[in-house]
């Protein structure tokens, strides 16, 4: 058995919708099934769920030519209704109870909003109730979307420091090729450090979906990069979960990294900064050093670009602009100024408030 105490179980809309494109209501039996046999060994569960839009298409009828924006807004508006009704229904039969949790991108750039929905999760872990979460795709508009609600089941367990995401999906994990190929094979263990898998993972979006399997592959390295197992699995078989979980199914497994503090998790996520602090060749080979903890110091900055008070969050780049990381200013642009280039002076971001995001 695996030993996860607090999992996140992202369902994906291929799960829930049939061939049709309408709800696949057994299946959401079954998986809730699943989720309260997990609930009964103890284990902590929160589930990220697509679904809403295909709720939607079996009750209202769209006109011909409707605007896809618009369209899609309604449809999840009037299908988070009944997908949250269905999803309290089959728990209540399981004497378990469901909160609805509807959040956009900017509620995870904020850090307070950030901090608010992290206590309000743990009160609801902490009372038994299985949040289901999900995108207000009411308020989100094109450029502030998550990429899919695999994105923002990435976003969830590293915000409440899960052990593991499972990621079912409509097949069994990443392969080797073309799933359809009959020699192709499922990757079932991708290390730290493993390959860029690119170049053999599918970037074609799922019929119903958002996001393809290569969104999934991106968004899966980064948060086990934060400490946290990912799993990849599908969601169309019987007992999927459990059996994950007793090491029973083929799935792909990306393996945690060295686990990140809250704060670095957070910084993973919060990509509105208030400005760009460019560093020399040595701040970036400094930095980027396997296995030292190193705080940027003003001796490496070559220039800033922006104005940032302390506590505001900045992008780190190296002289050819290419990233490096986000982290929270120690103090504000005009001492930072001052004190550019000098060596023994403060540093201007701390490693523990430092996210690095590339390698060497």
């Amino acid at each position: 058995m695996l030993p996860y105490r607090r999992l996140v179980v992202k369902i994906g809309s291929n799960v829930l919708t049939q061939a049709d494109g309408l709800p696949d209501v057994a299946r959401q039996a079954e998986l809730v099934a699943q989720v309260a046999e997990l609930k009964r060994q103890g284990l902590e569960i929160i589930v990220v769920s697509s679904g809403a839009v295909a709720a939607g298409r079996s009750l209202i009828t769209l006109p011909p030519r409707a605007d896809a924006v618009r369209s899609r807004q309604l449809l999840a508006a009037v299908g988070q209704v009944r997908l949250l009704s269905r999803y309290a229904e089959l728990l209540a039969q399981h004497e378990l109870l469901c909160a609805q949790v509807l959040v956009t991108k900017e509620d995870f750039r904020d850090r307070q909003h950030y901090q608010n929905m992290q206590n309000c999760f743990q009160e609801l872990l902490q009372c038994g109730v299985v949040p289901i979460v999900n995108e207000n795709d009411v308020v989100s508009v094109t450029e502030l979307m998550f990429t899919d609600n695999d994105e923002l089941a990435g976003l969830v367990a590293s915000m409440l420091n899960a052990d593991a995401l499972l990621i079912l999906s409509n097949v069994d994990g990443i392969y080797d090729g073309d799933p359809s190929r009959p020699d192709a094979r499922v990757i079932e263990h991708i290390a730290p450090a493993g390959p860029d898998l690119s170049g053999f993972v599918q970037a074609t979006r799922s019929q119903f979906g958002r996001g393809g399997m290569l969104t999934k592959c991106s968004m899966a390295q980064k948060v086990a990069r934060l400490g946290i197992s990912v799993h990849i699995a599908n969601g169309k078989r019987d007992g999927v979960l459990p059996a994950l979980l007793r090491e029973e199914v083929v799935n792909t497994w990306f393996q945690p990294s060295k686990r990140a503090s809250g704060t670095k998790k957070w910084l993973a996520h919060a990509q509105l900064t208030q400005a760009t602090v460019h560093v020399n060749a040595g701040a970036r080979a400094a930095l980027l050093a396997s296995g030292q903890a190193t705080s940027l110091l003003p001796v490496g900055i070559t220039r800033l670009e922006g104005e940032f008070a302390k506590g505001d969050l900045v992008r780190l780049v190296d002289e050819a602009g290419h990233p490096l990381g986000l982290g929270l200013a120690e103090y504000g642009a005009d001492k930072a100024r001052e004190r550019l280039g000098q060596h023994g002076q403060r540093p201007l971001v701390h490693y523990d408030y430092l996210f690095l995001t590339a390698a060497d």
